[in-house]
């Protein structure tokens, strides 16, 4: 019988514990107006990157600056007053000494000046917050990221209870994953993160498995188990420079708990199941086969990890199992005929 062969080697294999997770920004900011006023500058471009306290956008300044100056002439008013009535006390208090003043008329200017620097004090405080009003007309981001859809349009009255407020900001960079695992699987990682000085790393792939976005780490496990599907939530941390990762993506995660030195692998097409569990056909010396039990511990990348049952540089069957009983001969193809034998298989089994 011609069959495609392939090889038991032996090599470091990572062990991965595999879930599905949503990827969750690590900010997220609505940027609101927190006062009333007409929008007047557009300073940012939708879906483009802005840094924190980048301008966004500019409401009309004139009125808020009319009152900072209104404010400002007041505090300059009551200052003048002050330095004249402290000039007064002065006077005052060289003739109270010499018997020329009453003491009712020092009291008198003394509570005079104190009422005056109370009032610059109150002056000081309101040009404060006209500043702050003043600094309210620039709209700035809070956060690096990526601006999404502009709300609000130039010439529109921008206000502080608008419930869309004017765009949001979204980190990306770093940028988190939530994903779930199996509650067995918990002992296992809490035994393997006491045991490591290093942060688990986490793999994250396109939903076909085909593409790795981007690694990263774990960074807590959640305080609970959801009783509704017995499963564990991990939160991880990635880098995200590439923007591969964008938030509400769903992604496939692996978690890497640990590697097993002179791990023995065959092609993930050499493992058959059957009603004894798993097993491989053994190409023997004298290129006959024999059925052996073997026991898989994980299949990742198209190779299958061996727990037992298999020597390192045996040989198994890759494909054409179908043909084969215990003590057949089989011939090995090589090069273009086993690539027609593979791609003849695997049409023969989509064939329902």
């Amino acid at each position: 019988m011609p069959v495609v062969a392939g090889t038991v080697s032996s090599q470091d294999v990572p062990i991965y514990l595999r879930g599905i997770g949503t990827v969750i920004a690590y900010n997220t900011d609505i940027v609101r107006s927190q006062i009333q006023g007409e929008l007047t500058q557009i300073a940012f471009t939708e879906g483009k990157a802005v840094h924190a306290g980048d301008l966004l956008a500019q409401i009309d300044p004139r009125p808020f600056q009319a009152q900072l100056d209104q404010v400002t002439s007041t505090r300059d008013r009551d200052q003048a007053q002050l330095t004249n009535a402290l000039a007064n006390l002065g006077r005052y208090t060289q003739l109270a000494s010499k018997g020329y003043a009453t003491p009712q008329l020092l009291d008198t200017q003394k509570a005079q000046v104190a009422q005056l620097q109370n009032a610059v004090k109150s002056d000081d405080a309101l040009i404060e917050q006209a500043q702050v009003q003043l600094g309210y007309t620039r709209l700035t981001s809070p956060i690096s990221g990526i601006t999404g859809v502009r709300q609000v349009d130039v010439g529109n009255i921008i206000h502080p209870s608008d419930p869309n407020g004017l765009v949001v900001v979204t980190q990306i960079e770093p940028i988190s994953l939530i994903f779930t695992l199996p509650e067995t699987d918990l002992p296992q990682i809490q035994q393997q993160m006491a045991a490591s000085r290093t942060p688990l790393k986490v793999l994250a792939y396109s939903q076909d498995d085909k593409i790795q976005l981007d690694v990263g780490k774990v960074d807590l496990i959640n305080n609970e188990i959801l009783q509704t599907t017995g499963a564990v939530q991990l939160k991880a941390e990635f880098p995200n420079t590439a923007h591969r990762l964008w938030p509400g993506e769903l992604v496939n995660a692996r978690l890497l708990l640990d590697t097993r030195k002179n791990g023995l692998t065959v092609p993930a097409g050499a493992v058959q199941q059957g009603q004894q569990g798993f097993y491989a056909y053994v190409i023997k010396p004298d290129n006959t086969v024999e059925a052996r039990t073997i026991t898989v511990g994980q299949t990742s990348n198209g190779q299958a990890l061996i727990d037992s049952g298999l020597a390192a540089n045996e040989r198994v069957v890759v494909d054409g199992q179908y043909k084969l009983q215990p003590g057949s001969h089989v011939t090995i193809l090589h090069g273009k005929a086993a690539a027609e034998a593979a791609a003849q298989s695997a049409q023969q089994i989509a064939i329902p």
